[in-house]
């Protein structure tokens, strides 16, 4: 406020600016004392002050720091551990193709074992049913022959040729 109010006092006494050179009236004494009782009293706590706002200052930088390597040994570890992921990924989609083409010819090769199989299968089947036809033909034309010569004999065969027939068999059993 004093500073002011001398300034005031030397802009009304000259009409504009001009410096006032009574040393008592601007108090350049007493701010001389304030400002070198402040840098002498002021300068241990300032000093301590910024002394502990440098460490910590200092050891929030470390801690930073500390955490950055902390976080970059992390990050190199889970890298490491993406490529053992991505190796054994890679391992398992060989397998994987292995083994679908293992079990892929396996089944072509069991499909081609199985209708192998129903082929022989059908063709003996149709072999017995086959024979069997053969049979029961065989059977029918003997049958049909059979019956065939049985009429026949029935229409030839006289009572004179059963007798004849008789005598012949009797003869050659023992009878003369």
């Amino acid at each position: 406020m004093n500073i002011l109010n001398s300034l005031l006092i030397i802009s009304e006494h000259t009409k504009g600016y001009s410096l006032n050179t009574d040393i008592l009236d601007t108090n350049i004494i007493n701010l001389t004392i304030f400002v070198g009782a402040l840098v002498y009293f002021g300068r241990p706590v300032l000093g301590n002050i910024l002394s502990d706002r440098q460490e910590k200052i200092f050891s929030a930088i470390q801690e930073a720091e500390t955490k950055l390597e902390d976080a970059n040994k992390r990050l190199a570890e889970a890298e490491k551990q993406l490529q053992q992921t991505q190796s054994v990924i890679e391992q398992i989609k060989k397998d994987a193709e292995i083994t679908a083409d293992k079990i892929r010819n396996s089944l072509i090769a069991q499909g081609k074992a199985d209708t192998q199989r129903l082929l022989a299968s059908s063709q003996a089947s149709i072999k017995s049913k086959e024979n069997d036809i053969k049979k029961q033909i065989q059977k029918e034309i003997v049958s049909l022959a059979l019956k065939r010569v049985t009429m026949q004999l029935k229409s030839q065969v006289n009572d004179n040729v059963k007798l004849n027939i008789t005598d012949k068999s009797i003869a050659m059993l023992g009878g003369s």
